[in-house]
């Protein structure tokens, strides 16, 4: 059986493919079906990714004369260094290490979907990729957090009187007191299994609002409370917007069209959530110390879960549990701002 190696597809495993051709045909939605439940094994963002390494990797194979299936541990070990050595396309920079690890892992994932499969753990790529680890690693650059100041002066920018702003104010807000994922906020619902491609919806209370969201760890619940003003207070903010917008169901948070008087229906993209903070974090002069090309680098939407995190004067199992991580130290990653000797352990010492 032939097996479809057409960049960035996503075929169906081998067996439920050999199924689709095979079996009768009242049992093709099945195999339909289980093309659904491939695709829902990874986010859409993993996806393209995925599949935009999958098209520079066999781009590369071609312009060497190579194919790319079967998976050959050897050459895609030179493929890893040509991205790692900045050859593996003309005025290509020198990929930096995630990136190749990224890169490596779609390749692997790409043949998967094909019915192949590449040892990852193979000598001739693990020896490689090692030596890439050693010299050229780098500390992971973090964005800049959003702090509650911060926060405030982003929404003073805001146009509180349009459809957009009314959203956008909405969209910071809770992304913030939740400590969402861009993902998060986006994939949220007004209701439980309202669509098939939420990842969560909101319950709103008398005294704050209930998100359930499904996120890398899993599902979780996620509540937020009122704020001390209705000028910052997130649940309010979601109120006004659902007020406003008139939504009954569906996505929480839609694109606004017709010159910004009307609500479609469809979701907005999670690329939204870094543009706006972007956007607002520009416009209200956040760093200002710095110049705009490296303030554009620093926020992104993860700005907001670490703004939470960072500003939360609460037990640290508070904030880890509302940030969905698995360990706390993944939390301490997202303290930006923390006092880093609060705990002095030279002075506990004697020292």
């Amino acid at each position: 059986m032939s097996v479809d190696t057409t960049p960035g597809t996503t075929p169906l495993p081998s067996s439920a493919a050999q199924a689709s051709t095979t079996l009768p045909a009242h049992l093709e939605g099945l195999a339909d079906r289980a093309r659904g439940y491939v695709e829902a094994a990874s986010s859409a963002n993993t996806r393209r990714a995925y599949a935009a390494d999958w098209k520079h990797f066999s781009a590369w194979c071609r312009r060497a004369n190579l194919t790319p299936l079967p998976p050959d541990p050897h050459l895609v070990s030179l493929y890893i260094t040509a991205c790692a050595s900045g050859t593996a396309e003309r005025g290509m920079k020198p990929n930096t290490v995630s990136t190749i690890e990224r890169r490596l892992a779609a390749i692997g994932w790409n043949c998967t979907q094909r019915g192949m499969s590449l040892d990852r753990k193979d000598r001739a790529i693990a020896t490689v990729m090692a030596g890439i680890r050693n010299k050229h690693a780098t500390p992971p650059r973090q964005k800049e957090a959003i702090l509650p100041e911060d926060l405030i002066a982003m929404l003073e920018t805001l146009d509180r009187g349009a459809l957009r702003g009314i959203r956008d104010r909405a969209m910071l807000l809770i992304g913030f007191a939740g400590g969402l994922r861009r993902s998060e906020i986006v994939g949220l619902d007004l209701g439980r299994d309202q669509t098939e491609d939420g990842r969560g919806w909101i319950e709103i209370l008398d005294k704050g609002a209930l998100l359930t969201l499904r996120g890398k760890t899993g599902w979780r619940e996620v509540e937020v409370g009122r704020g001390s003003s209705d000028t910052t207070c997130p649940v309010a903010a979601v109120e006004t917007w659902i007020k406003f917008a008139k939504i009954a169901k569906g996505p929480l948070f839609r694109r606004v069209t017709g010159r910004g008087k009307d609500v479609g229906p469809e979701r907005l993209n999670d690329q939204e959530v870094a543009r706006l903070v972007k956007k607002t974090a520009l416009a209200a002069g956040v760093r200002g110390d710095l110049s705009e090309v490296e303030r554009v680098q620093k926020f992104a939407g993860h700005s907001l879960r670490a703004g939470l995190a960072s500003s939360a004067e609460v037990d640290e199992r508070h904030v880890q549990k509302q940030l969905g991580h698995a360990s706390a130290e993944m939390t301490r990653k997202y303290q930006r701002r923390r006092d880093r000797f609060r705990v002095n352990l030279t002075k506990a010492a004697g020292l």
